[in-house]
């Protein structure tokens, strides 16, 4: 429902942080890793995040990175992890620790984080294993190795492939037509939408 959210950073509490946008300020329940990379209070973020609705409540969880999301998202997929041990995991290890920690069955590494006992970490384990390949943890790992700039591009090419996809293209189009543009380091997301639109018109 809410895919991300952008504004200022206006409080921050023991295990979540208000974000003002449009006015509103949301409540976002964030790990303890999030916590550590935050801006100053009064700085511009921006958060990915998971709506979760229950019977008694709706809550926001967010995370600085997509890849953190969708790691979170994995972890709610194994039998018994709810929004609140997923998020205590993620506060114990990085996604690129845990997906590590997953692929060469290191049950002690994921039972460190805050709430996931022995039995926990092994089902973590045993249902994530077929979900991920190691090509794609070394792969995930060397992107968050990259430098700020080198981030920044990677950053506004991936927003440029979501902007094609809202506008009505496929994503693998996008994907494709953003990838044949020639992006240079000083280009921002809007440089390399125009670029990626003018490919798409001889797709």
């Amino acid at each position: 429902m809410i895919a991300y959210i952008k504004g200022e950073l206006a409080e921050v509490e023991e295990n979540a942080l208000i974000i003002e946008s449009g006015n509103i300020g949301y409540r976002v329940f964030i790990s303890t890793q999030t916590l550590s990379e935050l801006p100053a209070v009064g700085a511009q973020i921006k958060l990915h995040t998971y709506f979760n609705v229950r019977e008694d409540a709706m809550q926001l969880y967010g995370f600085l990175t997509r890849d953190d999301l969708e790691v979170f998202q994995l972890l709610l997929n194994v039998n018994g992890i709810g929004p609140k041990a997923a998020l205590g995991v993620l506060s114990g290890l990085s996604a690129d620790d845990l997906r590590f920690a997953v692929l060469t069955d290191d049950a002690k590494a994921i039972a460190k984080a805050p709430g996931i006992g022995g039995k926990t970490a092994q089902k973590i384990i045993l249902e994530l294993k077929d979900k991920l390949r190691l090509e794609d943890a070394f792969e995930r790992k060397l992107e968050h190795n990259l430098t700020g700039k080198q981030k920044a591009v990677s950053d506004a090419r991936d927003e440029a492939v979501q902007a094609l996809v809202a506008l009505g293209y496929s994503s693998t189009d996008a994907l494709h037509a953003v990838k044949t543009v020639d992006i240079t380091e000083d280009m921002d997301v809007e440089a390399i939408l125009k670029g990626a639109l003018k490919k798409m018109s001889f797709l």
